[in-house]
């Protein structure tokens, strides 16, 4: 049987180099296109007959739309809804990332680090950027939380600011770690199904525990598929909060 790490394996369709550093067409580049793809399917199936009576595709788009504009308002406020067609976008593209590759024979690009710590790398950048343009040096305000003693700044700005700092590990090692335990699950299950059915005889009836499993385990793995993308886009805002409405 093949190994449950297999499914992680970067395949190169097509090598190719830019400026000397390695940009090659992967399964991982192939399955972003798609979900980018499916994206835009859905986003004009949603908008194409768009009315005040919405059909499924429009009312399904709306509501996913004022799901991410309710939790922009909320965690961020109204200076917030600038950037909500940034948060809807990566919340819908890391939603359309995590289902796509629970089918068969996808690959689930959420599960290889290097895209997720790319999508936290962005999202930190942007927020420091954010943050100076807005405060100017006053941004460092942030690590210094009101009414520190004195005698406990040196040590309290040392841990906000490796609190801050750690932002974009956490971000990117929960989404890669929650999707690379549930597929990993997901096969060895898979296998066990496999190994008793090949095995035969009484074996075979053995095999329905394993693959009762797999089924629970898959409803799981979906909604962690919708829970992760949730919690990156929430991540997201508080981040953003951070940058945006500095009060001390």
């Amino acid at each position: 049987m093949a190994s449950p790490l297999e499914q992680f394996a970067i395949k190169r369709y097509a090598d190719l180099s830019v400026a000397g550093v390695d940009a090659s067409f992967t399964n991982a580049s192939l399955f972003m296109l798609i979900a980018l793809g499916a994206l835009t399917l859905f986003m004009w199936l949603g908008t194409r007959n768009a009315g005040l009576v919405p059909n499924r595709w429009q009312a399904a788009l709306e509501t996913l739309h004022e799901f991410v504009a309710g939790m922009v308002d909320e965690n961020i406020g109204p200076k917030g809804r600038a950037y909500l067609p940034f948060i809807f976008s990566l919340f819908m593209f890391i939603l359309a990332c995590n289902i796509i590759g629970l089918f068969p024979f996808s690959y689930t690009v959420t599960s290889h680090l290097a895209v997720t710590a790319a999508l936290a790398g962005f999202i930190f950048l942007m927020t420091v950027v954010i943050g100076f343009w807005r405060h100017g040096l006053h941004f460092f305000s942030l690590f210094v939380p009101p009414q520190t003693p004195v005698v406990l700044l040196p040590l309290i700005v040392l841990i906000e600011l490796i609190s801050f700092l750690s932002r974009p590990v956490t971000l990117a090692v929960r989404l890669f770690a929650n999707m690379t335990a549930g597929h990993i699950l997901l096969k060895v299950f898979a296998g066990f199904v496999i190994s008793l059915g090949l095995a035969g005889g009484g074996l075979v009836a053995l095999g329905i525990l394993p693959l009762t499993m797999n089924v629970a385990l898959f409803a799981l793995e979906l909604l962690v598929a919708v829970v992760q993308a949730y919690v990156f886009a929430l991540l997201t805002c508080v981040y953003l909060n951070d940058s945006i409405n500095l009060e001390h």
